[in-house]
Parts: structure tokens; sequence; C-alpha cells
């Protein structure tokens, strides 16, 4: 059946010569495969730009119950990222962004509840002017999407340990949005980013290393 929903792409993988397989986040259905015909061919270049990686999608999708790769009948894009992709800070957090949603987002209930917090934050990244410490944020308000929410610090921690100044930047993320600002530094803030990328290890079966996170705290030195 034809259905309307709004869909994140999560990954794109060439198909045969002239296709590509989508995978997207959708706020009705969760995580779903679309095959899309053609995109890759000479006479249609513009169209595989709607299909990159964390576009926000308004679709009209051929959808089918336990179905394993579908169609799209109807595809725009619904927000139009203005710095994404030209402010260097930006593309590296969406770029990491993009890698944990693909490892830790899997087959979910509450997916409209999901999709709003993923779509909303990277509205906010796209217009934020001091995303430093926007990931980091991220992680954190993911994990209450995904059920193991730390409330406290040891949570977080679990046997390893931080000096108490580290700590106490750890505590008021817990409690922050992304319009807060937290002063630290950049070692500050890549000790908590290990803590959280541990914390999600142990939250998530197989989730290992991050390839994007040497890019990451490169851009953000």
């Amino acid at each position: 059946m034809l259905v309307k929903t709004k869909g994140i792409v999560f990954r794109l993988t060439p198909y045969g010569d002239t296709s590509v397989i989508v995978n997207m986040f959708t706020d009705l259905f969760g995580l779903q495969s679309y095959i899309v015909n053609g995109v890759r061919s000479a006479s249609k270049k513009s169209k595989i730009a709607l299909f990159q990686p964390l576009t926000l999608l308004d679709l009209v999708v051929y959808h089918k119950e336990n179905g394993n790769i579908m169609r799209i009948k109807e595809v725009k894009c619904y927000h139009l990222y203005q710095n994404l992709s030209r402010q260097v800070n930006k593309s590296a957090i969406a770029l990491f962004i993009n890698e944990v949603l693909n490892k830790a987002v899997k087959d979910q209930t509450h997916t409209s509840e999901i999709f709003e917090f993923i779509s909303n934050s990277l509205v906010i990244l796209d217009e934020h002017p001091r995303p430093e410490n926007f990931h980091l944020i991220f992680l954190l308000g993911l994990s209450r999407h995904l059920g193991f929410a730390p409330n406290q610090t040891s949570e977080v921690l679990g046997v390893h340990w931080i000096d108490a100044h580290e700590e106490q930047l750890l505590k008021q993320l817990l409690l922050i949005n992304y319009q807060d600002e937290l002063a630290m530094t950049y070692a500050q803030r890549q000790t908590l980013l290990s803590c959280l990328m541990r914390f999600y290890q142990t939250h998530i079966d197989g989730f290992g290393e991050m390839k994007s996170l040497p890019v990451l705290q490169e851009v953000l030195r």
C-alpha cells in the first residue's frame, strides 16, 4: 500500500549499474531499505543528492509489512541544510553522528519519537553557532531514546576514573540541552567523548570502534 512518511537517510549503497539501496529511518516504520533505480545514470545525476546520508525526506512509499527492500513513489527534501557541508566542524560532527546512528539505531518501537529527536537534532546542528559540545549532548540524548540513559555519572564511567573537574563537567552534560553553553578544554572534551564511547560499547552489541572519530578529534582541536 502507498503511505506518506518522513525519512532520514542513514546509508547509501550502489546497486547494479545505475541504482542504489537506501537505508533510512522513517517516522512510521523505523529502519527501512528502498531500492531507487536510475539515479546514478548521467541523465539523473541531480537526484542522487536526495539520498545522501542524513538528508531529511518527505516520502510516499510502497509499504509491505515484513517486506525486505521496497520502493519509493515520491520523494522530496523537506529541510535543506545550509551549513552541514560548508562548515568543516559541522561536517565532521555530522559524519560522526551518521556513523553512530548506523551502529546504534536498530529495530525500535516508538519510532516517531526517535525520528523527531534525530531530525530536530540535525536541524539544530545545521543552525548552531557553537557546536563544539554538540556531539556529546547528542550521544546522551540518543541514549535516552534507545533505552539506556544514564541518570548519574557513575553509570557512564563504570570502572573508569576521571578527575573531579571532568566528572563535574559530565554531570552538567547530563542536564543540559543543545542551546546551553558549557566551557571545557579540548582535552576535557576528548576525555568525556572517550567515556561516552565506552558507554555505548557497553550497551550496544557490536558497536566497535568509530572510524570517524580521528577526523572529529582533529577538526575540533
